[in-house]
């Protein structure tokens, strides 16, 4: 009976000192996992954070790029009238009012130049872009060539860095 004594203590003890050791390689495995999770947290926070660095910069930059935009939508008919008023004063004999008005129309156009506003180019013939044109009506072509390209320039567009602000309004040959 002593042995059988003896036999479940050596058991007990040795049990015993296993149990705080698995214990230990679970607290240590469960503080590796929460460390992991915590590293993970802090690797997508931050990549989040980067991308929203990145998202707000660009951002700003568009928006001063195109801060003016409206300002400038409203002064096109400005340089629409100019435009407008020198075909008509070039028609008259008074050359000193003709100088005048084309200056001032010089001057508002480099003005605006310089703050990013650019006219988009379109000529007669050129083919017809529906991303870029605004076309008006169609009319029978008056050639051959000009089936599906451009008869005639009705309003010239502008376009603001890269952003149109204003399609180019055209005329084009069925």
């Amino acid at each position: 009976m002593e042995e059988d004594l003896l036999d479940a203590e050596t058991e007990t003890d040795m049990e015993s000192p296993e149990i705080p050791e698995q214990d230990e390689l679970s607290e240590e495995e469960q503080l590796r996992e929460d460390l992991a999770k915590e590293k993970d947290k802090f690797l997508r926070l931050f990549a989040e954070f980067e991308n929203f660095k990145r998202r707000t910069s660009k951002e700003r930059m568009d928006m001063f790029k195109t801060a003016g935009q409206e300002i400038m939508i409203s002064l096109l008919p400005v340089l629409d009238d100019f435009d407008r008023a020198l075909k008509e004063l070039a028609k008259s004999d008074d050359t000193e009012t003709f100088k005048g008005v084309e200056l001032i129309r010089v001057k508002l156009r480099e003005t605006l130049r310089s703050k990013g506003l650019e006219e988009v180019e379109v000529k007669e013939g050129d083919p017809f872009d529906a991303d870029v044109h605004d076309a008006i009506t169609q009319i029978p072509a008056p050639d051959k060539k000009l089936k599906g390209k451009i008869v005639d320039v009705i309003e010239r567009g502008f376009k603001l860095g890269e952003r149109i602000i204003r399609h180019p309004k055209v005329v084009v040959g069925k």
